[in-house]
C-alpha cells in the first residue's frame, strides 16, 4: 500500500489508492476531511482521500510518496477516527515491493518459454510465473506482490499463465522504473547484500 501527497500538484491532499477500479463506475462518501472511493459495482473500497492531510500528520513531505511508517500509519488512524471512521482504514501496510529468493525453478509445462519459480519473500513463499530468459534458482530478485501498483499504473493481482497459479511478480529494472535500466529482456538480480522479505525502495 502506498501513500502519495504533493502539495505544490493538487494541494494539501493525502491519495492512498486502494486498488483499481473504472472512473466510470464509483461513487465516494464523505467522513469529514475524508472522502473514501467505492466501485459501483463490488462496493469495494478504491482508496481514500486525506484532506487538510497536514492537520492530521506531522511529517509530509512537499511532494511524492509518503514512506509508509509505523508513526504515519498511527497518524492515519487517529484521522479516520477524528472523522467519524470508528472501524478505522482497516488497509494493510505491508510492504508490495520486497526482495525476493528463488528457491526453485521450473520449466512450465505449457510452455516454453516461461518458469514456474518458487520465491521466498520473508513470510511466505509465493509460486511466481516468470518469462524472464535469466531467472534462476539462488537469485535474490524485487517481487511486486500481489497489491501492488507498478510505475506503470498496473495493479498485480492472482492470476493464472497458461494454467499454473501465479502470485505476484518478479520485477524488471525497466518495469520498476529505474534509470539506466537495459534494453534486454530480463528479471533484476540483486547481490547479496539484500535479503528475503526486505522492502525494496525505488
Amino acid at each position: 500500500m502506498n501513500m502519495f501527497y504533493n502539495q505544490k500538484g493538487i494541494g494539501d491532499v493525502l491519495i492512498i489508492p486502494v486498488k483499481q477500479g473504472d472512473r466510470n463506475e464509483t461513487t465516494f462518501e464523505r467522513f469529514g476531511d475524508i472522502v473514501k472511493i467505492i466501485d459501483t459495482n463490488d462496493q469495494s473500497v478504491l482508496g481514500y482521500n486525506v484532506f487538510q492531510a497536514s492537520k492530521y500528520f506531522s511529517n509530509l513531505d512537499q511532494l511524492n510518496e509518503v514512506p509508509v511508517e509505523k508513526s504515519v500509519v498511527a497518524e492515519l488512524e487517529k484521522a479516520f477516527q477524528a472523522n467519524g471512521l470508528e472501524e478505522g482504514s482497516g488497509l494493510d501496510f505491508s510492504p508490495k515491493f520486497v526482495v525476493g529468493y528463488v528457491k526453485e525453478k521450473e520449466q512450465h509445462e505449457n510452455a516454453d518459454k516461461l518458469s514456474v519459480c518458487q520465491v521466498d519473500v520473508g513470510e511466505a513463499t509465493l509460486q511466481i510465473v516468470c518469462g524472464a530468459p535469466n531467472i534462476d534458482a539462488g537469485q535474490k530478485v524485487v517481487v511486486a506482490k500481489v497489491g501492488a501498483i507498478m510505475p506503470s499504473g498496473m495493479e498485480i493481482k492472482p492470476t493464472q499463465l497458461r494454467g499454473v497459479d501465479s502470485h505476484g511478480m518478479i520485477c524488471s529494472m525497466k518495469e520498476l522504473g529505474l534509470p539506466n535500466a537495459p534494453k534486454e529482456k530480463g528479471i533484476y538480480v540483486l547481490d547479496n547484500q539484500y535479503e528475503a522479505g526486505q522492502a525494496f525502495v525505488f
